[in-house]
């Protein structure tokens, strides 16, 4: 299909409509190549369900527990700092959850090794100044 550009306005009714077909074409194909796009993000769904039921169940700590008593967010500084410093731990790894609440510290979330998890609760215990820490970390090896 050629598509023949000019300045001016087409002069006869055949070169309109075969703008216009041209047009509409170009518009369907537009629509249907997005539509073929949007329903393949749809089929790329994680399968966290499991993790979110257990979040709402009540029975493990979140970002809400977070205590906001002078104490527990000091602690938690400090052991968020202690991770931000650390050049070794990966990015996942320094993002994990750290959620005080009357002294009591959780850590929750993935790591990518062992040695990571075993490095964030030795980073934890030495920056909790003897807060009791309660390590859910999950090693993913992704």
């Amino acid at each position: 299909m050629r598509v023949a550009i000019s300045n001016t306005a087409p002069t006869n009714s055949n070169e309109r409509k075969s703008m216009k077909r041209t047009l509409l074409v170009l518009t369907y194909l537009s629509a249907f190549t997005l539509a073929a796009l949007a329903a393949d993000d749809k089929k790329v769904n994680p399968d966290n369900t499991a993790k979110n039921e257990r979040d709402r169940s009540g029975e493990t700590q979140t970002s809400g527990d977070q205590s906001n008593s002078s104490a527990d967010l000091k602690t938690t500084q400090a052991i968020r700092q202690a991770l931000m410093k650390d050049s070794e731990l990966s990015a996942t790894a320094k993002n994990i959850k750290v959620i005080t609440a009357n002294g009591h510290v959780t850590l929750r979330g993935p790591v990518k090794t062992a040695q990571e998890k075993a490095k964030i609760n030795q980073l934890a215990k030495s920056a909790a100044d003897g807060a009791q820490i309660e390590d859910q970390l999950e090693v993913t090896n992704k």
